[in-house]
């Protein structure tokens, strides 16, 4: 049998594999991916070998960083990173959930001195298996969910 490619190629860029499904459009909103003239493909509840479904994004002529890569663990703990160069990947990595994020989101908490004072967010990951994160500053803990929606 014959292998498809889904969505096409690229010769220069980076491709973030195994995003779950309903999350591709999230990053590309967290990242302003948008706000590029690279072009951007990226595929939706896509067929994966076994059978599942996830979401996919390619960008040409961009390479994402460490930091966007930690980032990107709070939309898909499981994405994968491949940098292409001349139609072949050239690097691969899992992406990492940091220990702490600072300056990304903001506190879901209203009432978090965060959204009062001229302060630089800070979250601590409490639990990684299931994803919660701890204000350092209202000192509340909140699923990934809450964050997930935020633009």
């Amino acid at each position: 049998m014959q292998k498809k490619l889904q969505v096409e190629a690229i010769e220069h860029g980076s491709v973030i594999d195994h995003i779950p499904v309903q999350q591709g459009v999230k990053i590309i909103r967290f990242f302003n991916l948008t706000q590029t003239n690279e072009k951007i493909t990226i595929g939706l509840n896509l067929a994966t070998h076994t059978g599942q479904k996830k979401d996919l994004i390619k960008v040409e002529n961009t390479f994402i960083s460490d930091k966007q890569a930690n980032q990107l663990a709070l939309f898909a703990p499981h994405a994968t990173i491949n940098q292409i160069k001349d139609f072949k990947v050239v690097n691969k990595f899992q992406v990492q959930l940091p220990d702490s994020f600072i300056d990304v989101l903001a506190c879901p908490n209203s009432n978090c001195i965060s959204h009062h004072e001229p302060v630089d967010t800070r979250f601590y990951v409490k639990k990684k298996s299931t994803l919660k994160l701890k204000c350092h500053y209202c000192e509340k803990t909140f699923d990934h969910l809450f964050f997930s929606e935020l633009d």
